[in-house]
């Protein structure tokens, strides 16, 4: 099978249901990072030295590089230090939401065997293909889980009692 010279052209629900799902994806790596700040700034406590501060400051920097994994184990690291209650469910919550992320930000997309559904091209790290056709629903369905984990990320990220400020937000 020769490769094609373009993408087939998705239809605009599921363009839509993907773009939005992204959009929640980018929205989840924002609350993660805010989350990660609070939670070890809180643990920093209020007595903190030079040292100690420079080296928080420094990972903080570095995370706005870091990639969704690694803001979820970092997130998880976290919580475990903060003895958050249910951060293993959230963190394996989190786990799934980003296999579906790689799946649906790295996936070239063919029509399923029904129509309105798409079949995801993608061979994970393991080697293994995604078996299934999927449909604006089941996009949307992902959107969904995405937004109720970055509520429970930005729940707990307040319950340190230091928000930070958010990217674009002027608080107006």
């Amino acid at each position: 099978m020769s490769l094609p010279r373009a993408p087939d052209r998705l239809s605009d629900e599921m363009a839509a249901a993907i773009g939005h799902a992204v959009s929640a994806f980018g929205f989840l790596e924002e609350a993660l990072k805010r989350a990660i700040f609070s939670l070890t700034r809180a643990g920093l406590g209020q007595e903190v030295n030079d040292k100690a501060l420079r080296q928080w400051l420094r990972r903080m920097e570095e995370i706005a590089d870091d990639t969704l994994g690694t803001l979820i184990d970092s997130f998880a690291a976290a919580m475990k230090q903060a003895d958050i209650e249910g951060r293993q469910t959230l963190a394996d919550d989190l786990r799934a939401i980003r296999l579906q992320r790689n799946l649906l930000c790295h996936a070239s997309w063919r029509p399923g065997a029904r129509p309105g559904q798409w079949h995801p091209t993608f061979i994970n790290t393991r080697g293994e293909r995604y078996p299934d056709d999927m449909d604006p629903a089941a996009v949307h369905a992902i959107h969904a889980e995405t937004l109720r984990a970055a509520r429970r990320v930005v729940s707990i990220m307040r319950g340190t009692g230091i928000d930070g400020e958010w990217a674009g937000h002027d608080g107006d």
